[in-house]
């Protein structure tokens, strides 16, 4: 077990190198182009016929979280690592907050080989489920219930635990979306890319309380507002 444990540690390192420098104030640059791939992720996937997230579990959620290109590599045992946004309607349930970075990560044991980048998107469903994740580490299903969120226009297909599910998670590989387990996965808040967005550290539950909503994310709110401004009770 100690081994294994030690595989993955090293898997999570590499594929964090990968994803990008975790120095504090990683490059600007980086930050800004992962914006925009988020906003594509979401007009995409919200754009796709009879196949994107639920527009009422859309307009019911509480946060969104969009996290592009998570990079998973595997032999024997996998790993996962990538880094995205979280936004949050704003008081009274018009519009979304600024943005603030999140950092996912996860490992799991299993006979894999290969590897894949998957676009992931997760909703929040409840207050309760949006506390935990803006305080500190956070794990899905450990922390707050999470189910595989239905997939279509509507959410007819919605079992009893999607429907009292805290977290809905979907993902996309490969231009496949579906909704997905991601039990045991962690997220956490993502400093350097807050201070590239802000200018200084912030933490993830200021920001989406009060912080003016930088330029390099105006596409990304201006799409969560088309796609869903305002949440339905």
């Amino acid at each position: 077990m100690k081994v294994i444990k030690q595989i993955v540690l090293a898997l999570m390192v590499a594929l964090a190198m990968a994803a990008g420098p975790l120095t504090y104030g990683a490059d600007d640059k980086e930050t800004t182009e992962r914006l925009a791939e988020a906003t594509d992720v979401l007009n995409e996937i919200m754009g796709a016929p009879d196949k994107g997230i639920p527009q009422d579990l859309l307009d019911k959620s509480a946060c969104a979280v969009i996290i592009p290109n998570v990079k998973k590599g595997a032999f024997i045992v996998g790993a996962k690592y990538g880094r995205g946004f979280i936004a949050c309607r704003k008081a009274g349930g018009s519009g979304w907050s600024a943005p603030a970075g999140v950092k996912v990560e996860g490992g799991s044991v299993g006979l894999q080989i290969g590897g894949s980048e998957t676009d992931v998107i997760m909703l929040l469903m409840n207050q309760k489920a949006i506390n935990k994740l803006l305080s500190s580490k956070f794990t899905i299903g450990g922390d707050a219930s999470a189910a595989a969120g239905p997939v279509g226009r509507t959410s007819s297909a919605e079992t009893d635990a999607q429907l009292h599910a805290e977290i809905l998670t979907y993902s996309r590989t490969r231009g496949l979306f579906a909704g997905v387990s991601l039990q045991g996965a962690t997220l956490r808040p993502d400093d350097d890319a807050n201070k590239d967005m802000y200018g200084k550290k912030m933490s993830n539950q200021a920001i989406v309380g009060s912080a003016k909503e930088p330029a390099a994310a105006s596409g990304l709110i201006a799409a969560l507002n088309k796609h869903s401004g305002k949440r339905a009770r």
